[in-house]
């Protein structure tokens, strides 16, 4: 039985070597990027309610929004934030918070909507 000896290859540490070891792969850092964008702007869709809200309350005049729209949008948001609680096992999450704070903050415009509409 002969046996040969082959020439191992020799691994060269560089730095690019050492960084592409630590670095994460495309999509993991898409899905990173994504979920913190998907964060960031319906963090500022709840703040987005407040001038529709304010403009009612100063003007005394929500006959130019629809309860019927407001009412969906509210409910849209209120299942959605249910689907996700209940898809993560019971679980709140973020995105869970950000449907349920945007589901709040319909409710709130269209109660506004409601009281001067009386």
């Amino acid at each position: 039985m002969t046996t040969t000896c082959e020439p191992v290859p020799i691994m060269r540490l560089t730095s690019e070597s050492l960084n592409a070891s630590t670095r994460l792969p495309p999509r993991t850092s898409y899905l990173a990027v994504l979920t913190w964008t998907f964060t960031f702007f319906n963090t500022v869709r709840v703040l987005a309610y407040l001038p529709t809200i304010w403009a009612i309350v100063a003007s005394g005049d929500s006959s130019q929004h629809s309860v019927l729209t407001w009412l969906t949008w509210a409910g849209a948001n209120a299942t959605m934030a249910a689907w996700l609680y209940e898809h993560n096992e019971r679980r709140a999450n973020r995105a869970f918070a950000v449907n349920a704070c945007n589901a709040t903050m319909c409710v709130l415009t269209l109660l506004t909507i409601l009281v001067h509409r009386a």
